[in-house]
């Protein structure tokens, strides 16, 4: 069967678009998903269901991809990249944050050329995706597929407390709702778990729509190249049971994600002609930017161990508040935050124990980006990633501030019946700008947002993979419509804005753009 659209990854993005394209009953639509399916709620594991789950991510979970990130020298091991690999993509495995960076972020990227992408025209299709539960405005949808809520304040764990009385007594302002547009200080995570439920894509968009006549998923098949005729689509051959199938299309949208989609493109011969050429692949479209632009946002924690008359909940949130700030000197507005997690067992490839509480300082906008690079042929080997974190002095700069302000919030007096002492980093280290340096560079991590691997932009850009419409340039029939396609990563947790670009895709598609 020729299908008129293949979407190639039922994750955040890939969940939306199918179940938006198939609004269309003379459409028909092909759902890839390298992953297993859970489509009875019944059947749902306890891992991707509870969202207090620690374990969904961890190294070698069921459901997780399981990638590494390139170490530096400082770094010594291997980073662990975690990755949905199931029906609902990483929505289904991650920390339910639900926010969606602030005006600015979109405003910059319209101003690159990409004039489809500003606030104002991105402000309907996250208003689209939502209802929540806490405020009703015109900055907050009422009526979407995936509800969002706040902890209220009269649920807020003691540590949580203590972090945002800390907050406060250090200047930071009361925040009570981090998704409008004029948001900065400390308050409570809008957070997509009611009842600790894990609200992904598979279960809000997808389970709705799975009777429709003219949507198919099929799951644990393994994407393993796009077909082209010259330059257009015409098909994917995929892996199954063993087997090697060709599915045919004149239509495909990648939504596999920033690290799955450009090794795809690259695997299939879309890509700088010097790589594949190294690789031994023939070129079907040169394309510089592919697998360039790897963004996140890299953190370093700073744990805390306990007093032992603390008691710790393992079924409990990990994390209900958060502060965003401007760090001191920036003209970039909330390019750091810092939360505090609670942690009563230990998580997958954390050398310590259960420490008790940890601060994570996140920079939200770093100057620093990687790229993403194919180690193999096959499909089924990782892709090498390096992040190059924290090789930007002002990069460094801002992170040492983060981390003292931890440093300072435990000083405050509402801790005091909690901790038992700082684990790290040491108070030299903290006294001394090249030793808290090295700290940071030894300990620095992923926040889990890699994006811009396929980054949009106007003609004009050399390293543009996508137009504004997300049509891949020079190919015709194929787009990407996922995190790879942001050219800056967002000043936040990137599901959000991963499931806006999926709507407003999908908005362009039904114009006939």
């Amino acid at each position: 069967m020729k299908y008129d659209v293949i979407v190639i990854g039922a994750g955040s993005a890939g969940c939306v678009l199918a179940t938006r394209l198939s609004d269309d009953p003379t459409c028909s639509v092909l759902l890839l998903e390298a992953g297993p399916d859970y489509p009875a709620f019944e059947h749902y594991p306890d891992d991707l269901k509870y969202g207090y789950d620690q374990t969904a991510s961890a190294i070698d979970a069921p459901h997780n991809w399981s990638f590494v990130g390139t170490p530096t020298p400082e770094q010594g091991a291997a980073m662990p990249v975690p990755r949905g690999k199931v029906v609902g993509g990483s929505s289904a495995i991650n920390g339910q944050v639900f926010l969606r960076g602030v005006p600015e972020d979109y405003d910059t990227w319209a101003a690159m050329g990409n004039d489809e992408w500003s606030f104002v025209k991105v402000l309907p299709a996250f208003r689209k995706q939502e209802t929540d539960l806490d405020i009703r405005d015109d900055f907050h949808g009422f009526d979407g597929p995936i509800p969002v809520r706040r902890h209220p304040r009269d649920t807020w764990l003691p540590a949580q407390t203590a972090f945002y009385e800390a907050c406060l007594a250090a200047g930071f302002p009361d925040d009570p709702d981090m998704n409008h547009p004029d948001s900065a200080g400390v308050g409570p995570i809008p957070m997509n778990n009611p009842d600790g439920v894990r609200m992904s894509t598979a279960l809000t968009y997808l389970n709705p729509v799975r009777h429709r006549l003219n949507l198919t998923l099929k799951a644990n098949v393994l994407v393993r190249r796009l077909l082209f005729d010259r330059n257009q689509i015409t098909g994917v051959e995929v892996g199954s049971g063993g087997e090697r199938f060709i599915v045919e299309t004149d239509r495909v949208i990648l939504t596999a994600g920033a690290i799955a989609s450009p090794q795809l493109l690259l695997l299939s011969g879309v890509g700088p002609e010097t790589h594949l050429r190294e690789m031994g692949i023939p070129v079907t479209h040169a394309l510089p930017g592919v697998g360039s632009n790897l963004r996140d946002h890299p953190n370093v924690r700073v744990p805390v161990k306990v007093r032992d008359d603390f008691p710790l909940d393992p079924k409990a949130p990990r994390t209900q508040l958060a502060v965003r700030y401007t760090a001191t000197g920036s003209g970039d507005r909330n390019d750091m935050q810092i939360l505090q997690s609670s942690f009563s067992s230990p998580i997958g490839g954390d050398p310590l124990e259960a420490e008790g509480i940890r601060f994570t300082c996140i920079l939200e906008l770093a100057v620093g980006a990687g790229d993403l690079k194919l180690a193999s042929t096959d499909p089924s080997v990782q892709p090498l990633l390096t992040y190059n974190y924290l090789q930007d002095p002002w990069d460094l700069e801002r992170m040492r501030e983060g981390v003292r302000y931890c440093a300072q919030f435990l000083e405050h007096e509402a801790y005091r019946h909690i901790v038992a002492e700082r684990l790290m980093p040491s108070d030299a280290e903290l006294a001394n700008n090249d030793a808290l340096d090295d700290w940071m560079r030894r300990n620095v991590t992923t926040t889990q947002h890699i994006s811009g691997t396929c980054k949009m932009g106007p003609a004009s850009d050399p390293m543009a993979v996508v137009d504004q419409y997300c049509r891949i340039y020079g190919l015709e029939g194929l787009r990407v419509a996922d995190a790879s396609v942001m050219p800056d990563v967002i000043r936040a947790n990137t599901n959000a804005t991963t499931i806006m670009i999926a709507e407003r895709v999908a908005e362009f598609i039904r114009q006939g753009w």
